[in-house]
Formats: C-alpha cells, sequence, structure tokens
C-alpha cells in the first residue's frame, strides 16, 4: 500500500471538509458509498441483527436537506440509521463524527469519511471546523447528528444538548427523531467485538419535527429528546425489551451501591485503625486495679451494684447506600471490636 499516496488524499480530504462542503455531493464518493453502505455495511449489520425498521412512510415528503437524530449507545448507531433511509435519503447525509477520535490517524479518517460521508466535528474547544455543519446545510446536504454528543456507557440517555436544535431552528430545517431500541445490548461502548447471537434491534422512526413559534434552542431540545424517549419507551414496551428508563434505574441503583461501598470502606477503615492519641494512651495507659465486692465477686466499688443503662443505637444511615450499609452493619460491628 502506498502510504505517500494515502497522506496525499488526506491532505485533500482535510482540505475539502474544511473549505468546500460541495465535496461531499462528490459523484465518485456518493458511488464509493453506495457501495460501501447499501451493499457492504448494511449487509454485515442486518445479518448481525434481527433488524425491523417502524415509521419509514413518515420519510415520504421529506426532502433534503433534514438533519436526523438519535439517542446514542452503539457501535451499530449511524450503520442503522443510514440502512434504514430510502437511498434518496441516504445517498448524501453527512455525518458528525468527533474529529479527536474519527480523524487522528489519516486511514481511520479516510474510511470513516469515504463510509460514513463523515466530517469532523470538534468537541474539546477547537475551531478548526467551525462553521462547516452551517454551510452543509446551506448547501443541501444532510446531517446525521447524535445530540448527546457521545455513546452512552449505561444504556440510559444524556440530555441533548442544545447546539442540534439551534442549528435546526437556525437554517430552517426539520429534525427527522429515530430511537434505536436494543442497539445497546447487541453491541454496547464497552463491547469489542460485534455481536454473534443475531440480537433484536428496532429502528423507530417519527415525524419530522420544526420548532414551534419563540421556541428556544433548549425548549426545541427538550422536546426532541421528549419524543425520541416516548419512540424508545413504547417499543420497547410492545417487544418486551428494558426501557431507557430501566436503563436509567439500573445506572442510579449501581452509583448509589458504589458510593455506599465507598462509606463504609472508609467507616470501617477508620474503625478498624487507631489513631496515634489512641495508640499512645493504649501503649502508656496501666490497667485498672479490680474492685471486690464483699460477697468476694468483682465488681465495682457500690454494691450492691445498680443496672446499667442500655446504649442507645445509633440513628439510621441517610445516605444514597443505606441499604447496602444495613446489611453491612455486622462487617462494620466486627471491625470496630478489632
Amino acid at each position: 500500500m502506498d502510504f505517500a499516496h494515502i497522506d496525499e488524499i488526506e491532505g485533500e480530504v482535510s482540505e475539502a471538509t474544511q473549505s468546500n462542503p460541495k465535496y461531499y455531493r462528490n459523484p465518485v464518493r456518493t458511488g464509493i458509498r453506495f457501495v460501501g453502505q447499501d451493499v457492504m455495511l448494511k449487509a454485515t449489520v442486518w445479518g448481525l441483527c434481527k433488524v425491523s425498521v417502524h415509521g419509514r412512510d413518515l420519510l415520504d415528503a421529506v426532502k433534503e436537506p433534514f438533519i436526523a437524530i438519535s439517542n446514542h449507545s452503539s457501535h451499530l448507531d449511524a450503520s442503522l440509521i443510514l440502512g434504514s433511509l430510502p437511498q434518496r435519503l441516504s445517498r448524501h447525509v453527512a455525518t458528525g463524527a468527533a474529529a479527536d477520535y474519527f480523524f487522528d490517524k489519516k486511514l481511520k479518517g479516510l474510511a470513516t469519511s469515504l463510509f460514513f460521508n463523515a466530517y469532523p466535528v470538534d468537541r474539546k474547544g477547537a475551531k478548526t471546523h467551525k462553521g462547516l455543519t452551517g454551510r452543509l446545510l446551506d448547501e443541501g446536504i444532510p446531517l446525521l447528528i447524535f445530540p448527546e454528543g457521545t455513546r452512552s456507557r449505561t444504556g440510559a440517555m444524556s440530555p441533548f444538548k442544545p447546539g442540534v436544535a439551534a442549528l435546526s431552528i437556525a437554517k430552517s430545517v426539520p429534525c427527522i427523531p429515530f430511537a434505536l431500541v436494543g442497539a445497546f445490548a447487541a453491541w454496547p461502548y464497552t463491547r469489542p467485538l460485534p455481536p454473534t447471537n443475531h440480537p433484536e434491534v428496532h429502528v423507530v422512526i417519527g415525524h419530522p419535527l420544526t420548532a414551534l413559534k419563540s421556541e428556544s434552542p433548549e425548549e426545541f431540545a427538550a422536546r426532541m429528546q421528549n419524543v425520541i424517549t416516548e419512540l424508545y419507551n413504547s417499543t420497547a414496551r410492545a417487544y418486551g425489551m428494558p426501557t431507557l428508563d430501566d436503563f436509567a434505574r439500573k445506572a442510579a441503583l449501581a452509583e448509589a451501591e458504589e458510593e455506599g461501598m465507598a462509606e463504609v470502606g472508609a467507616e470501617s477503615s477508620e474503625a478498624a485503625v487507631p489513631g496515634p492519641s489512641e495508640a499512645a494512651a493504649q501503649e502508656t495507659s496501666a490497667p485498672e486495679p479490680e474492685v471486690i465486692a464483699p460477697d468476694g465477686t468483682p465488681g465495682s466499688d457500690s454494691y450492691p451494684s445498680e443496672p446499667s443503662e442500655p446504649e442507645s443505637s445509633p440513628e439510621p444511615k441517610t445516605s444514597k447506600g443505606a441499604a447496602l450499609l444495613s446489611r453491612l452493619k455486622p462487617h462494620k460491628k466486627k471491625a470496630k471490636e478489632e
């Protein structure tokens, strides 16, 4: 392979993505992408998973440009959306991809650009590609953007950033909502290899959305997220799959348990290891003389001995890990006795 030639191509690609949005309508690239997306990639993804597409008829009146939006939790997400669009709408879709991840290596950037018509998006404060997204829409090029900004690590959906909503308002283009149900379980962020058990995945398409009169970008973004949440949860319930609420609840419980374990560990360490003053007192203190009661049995200096008041029980925990701490109290008591 001629790496010098690749460097030359990558240099041309980088320059084009920064200065000429018409590059994304290049007929040669469109032909390559058709073979890569519709023939190779879609066949692979549809072969790995049992994919069902719902609501495709809602796209009959949609024309370029538009912005496709979706929840983002899997390596499969972009391929599922592009493969679910009719070819007349998918052939020019440009996919926003993190510049620091997908374009950090020349080969990876070239492959991502060719297969997904991807353009670099700066997400760490850089302004190298500032304004490119808007220029693509001005040229009539539809976009695929994930408003969460990154893939979910838990399956739950993060709040949508208002940038996509602001772009839709400024350019007067509709947003097409997609809900990807089952994609996280099929191939989550943490799993390096694709699925082998033919998991069930549903791609649910909603009605195109436009901002209401006087609706702010933040309000529009929240409404887009609510629509996708409803599409996702209703489909998940219909097919007996986990909802976004289920994923959020599981993530919250895991976080609470982790915090509870950390709290137990800190308290156990404090109880098991005496402080410097306590250790010094234990080493230097002399044993107290034993007091013998008149009947010859050990006891206190007063007789008959008075019954001692029972110690009051400690107040119950009120932290997130309260339930976990209550189950671990015997361990804490043992640590204190030691």
